[in-house]
């Protein structure tokens, strides 16, 4: 029998942000992230690597951050650090671990925000939706600061409409066998995979006006990303984007630790899904997902289901909202997405009927109940009933009353752009939480759930023990963070120091059950360090302001 493992799960995804108000030869995306993550409180800080610093850059944001970014000066002068700081990675820039267990920092001028590693789809959903708050909360911070007239912007979408594309990655948890047959050995395990994520576009899509990236032109199509998709395969993210990607980060240990963790485990991390902010959609986005990873782990792929060209359908099926394109599998045989779906879940109620997702997939007869119903309303076409759980058909309704209300607004108006960005906007009067206030999307998750996702880490990975010790440390021995290993300066004599490093390799361990002892009794972050067995360099020398380290991993 094959090895299987809990689908744990986790995301990363970037944000549209901008400052109107504000002009900038460059645009103001740089400022805008830059002054939204200034408001999130984590570890390492920003500012440590500034205390050291003379370099201009340094010396200007140490200006800017004294007299609160009141002026247009101030504000400029904070982009010097982008451009000119010792410590600046475009896709990775002043990372910050938060108490909750996640993470923030800035990819390209966008504020990224990753969750912390989760077992279930209901927490993922939760989760997530506690990072937006989290982001909504900086933006207003952020907004009190600027001068009057200037107001930051916050989208939770996937596209700009000018052919720019942004990310919401999700990041499964697999064994190292599956993950070989994917990318190395078994060509179908690839294409069945592809095949299930080009066909789900129909209830993960968040909807956009338009085309990009040299598409056929299009009124309205499924898929913010579907556009971006140019191949089948590789491990690029950000140019000529594969559909199934192929980055192997496993985040559990070093492959040169050749440790269990290390070589059993491996990450699979998915580029290709849209922002969903409706409950259901965004559940069934991981949820059924999990079920199709667990079944080709299990080895249960079905040929029958292959499209012969995935790329081709994606486009195909996310430009034709009536549901009703039909694009070719490998057998010769031509299927509507809805039609691959439907077989797709009578392969996995058999999978889960017989136990195959027993102990690795939380909920999973929730999962294919919520799926099977919402795949028979995508038959019927009961676009009333869906725009209650699914994004881009709530996004279609939205547009086409403001189409029948207005006289002369057509697909190509300016003010419906313009109404398909409000749609993801996080201000409170955006368009999806409006929507939702009033009663016309339905919930999966408490507010309760929510808000402890704001500040809580979860009880059942190992994200609870690194929200923990970020609690318990002193801003000034946090030496480096990462999703699977954590290193403190620890006092000695109140003089040396001497570093600890916890590796974190098991995404599975280090939960509330597991480490809740050693943090008890009021212990110290050196006590603590040793309960959970950290490894301790030799005696440093004495004690100094830290640089900030620089993270360069996403999440699992």
């Amino acid at each position: 029998m094959k090895t299987r493992l809990p689908k744990l799960c986790g995301g990363d995804f970037e944000l549209a942000n901008f400052i109107l108000g504000l002009e900038m030869p460059s645009g103001t995306a740089a400022l805008a992230s830059h002054l939204l993550l200034r408001e999130f409180d984590g570890l390492p800080l920003a500012r440590k690597s500034l205390s050291l610093c003379y370099c201009r850059a340094c010396v200007a944001r140490r200006q800017a951050l004294e007299n609160g970014y009141t002026t247009t000066e101030a504000l400029s002068e904070e982009c010097l650090l982008s451009k000119s700081g010792s410590t600046y990675n475009a896709q990775d820039w002043a990372r910050k671990f938060l108490w909750n267990g996640g993470c923030a920092y800035i990819d390209l001028s966008h504020l990224e925000l990753c969750i912390a590693e989760v077992l279930s789809a209901k927490d993922h959903v939760a989760a997530s939706r506690a990072m937006l708050l989290l982001a909504r909360a900086a933006m207003k911070m952020a907004n009190a600061r600027l001068p009057e007239g200037k107001r930051i912007v916050v989208l939770a979408n996937n596209s700009d409409g000018q052919g720019h594309s942004y990310g919401s990655h999700i990041n499964f948890l697999v064994t190292r066998s599956a993950w070989t047959d994917l990318f190395e050995r078994r060509l179908h395990h690839l294409l069945f995979l592809a095949a299930y994520q080009a066909s789900s576009i129909i209830f993960t899509g968040q909807g956009k006006v338009g085309s990009e990236n040299n598409r056929p032109s299009v009124d309205y199509q499924i898929s913010q990303r579907a556009d971006f998709m140019d191949m089948l395969m590789g491990s690029q993210t950000t140019f000529t984007r594969p559909l199934v990607n192929s980055r192997d980060e496993a985040l559990c240990g070093s492959w040169y630790d050749r440790s269990a963790d290390s070589t059993s485990k491996a990450r699979l991390h998915v580029i290709f899904y849209d922002h969903t902010l409706c409950d259901t959609a965004s559940f069934l986005k991981i949820g059924v997902m999990q079920i199709i990873l667990a079944m080709i782990e299990a080895g249960r792929v079905r040929t029958h289901l292959l499209l012969d060209d995935p790329v081709e359908a994606l486009c195909l099926w996310s430009h034709d909202p009536t549901l009703r394109s039909r694009a070719r599998l490998t057998s010769g045989r031509s299927l509507t997405a809805v039609e691959l779906q439907l077989l797709l879940y009578e392969e996995a109620h058999r999978f889960v009927a017989a136990g195959g997702c027993d102990g690795v997939v939380p909920e999973a007869p929730l999962i294919l109940e919520l799926w099977s119903d919402t795949l028979h309303k995508l038959r019927q076409r009961d676009f009333a009933m869906l725009a209650r759980r699914l994004d881009w058909v709530l996004k279609l309704q939205l547009l086409e009353r403001a189409r029948e209300h207005r006289a002369g607004l057509d697909w190509s108006s300016p003010e419906l752009k313009h109404l398909d960005f409000l749609y993801a906007s996080l201000d409170e009067n955006g368009l999806f939480w409006a929507l939702e206030k009033n009663g016309q999307v339905d919930k999966l998750v408490t507010d309760e759930q929510v808000e402890r996702f704001c500040t809580e880490p979860p009880e059942n990975t190992r994200a609870w023990t690194r929200g923990m010790l970020l609690r318990l440390a002193e801003p000034r021995q946090v030496e480096r963070v990462d999703w699977d290993s954590m290193t403190f300066s620890v006092e000695r004599d109140g003089y040396w120091t001497r570093d600890k490093t916890i590796k974190l390799t098991d995404p599975l361990g280090f939960t509330k059950t597991a480490c809740e002892s050693a943090f008890q009794g009021g212990a110290t972050l050196e006590e603590v360090l040793v309960n959970l067995g950290a490894d301790a360099s030799p005696v440093q020398s004495p004690i100094a302001v830290k640089a900030e380290p620089s993270t360069t991993h996403r999440q699992v």
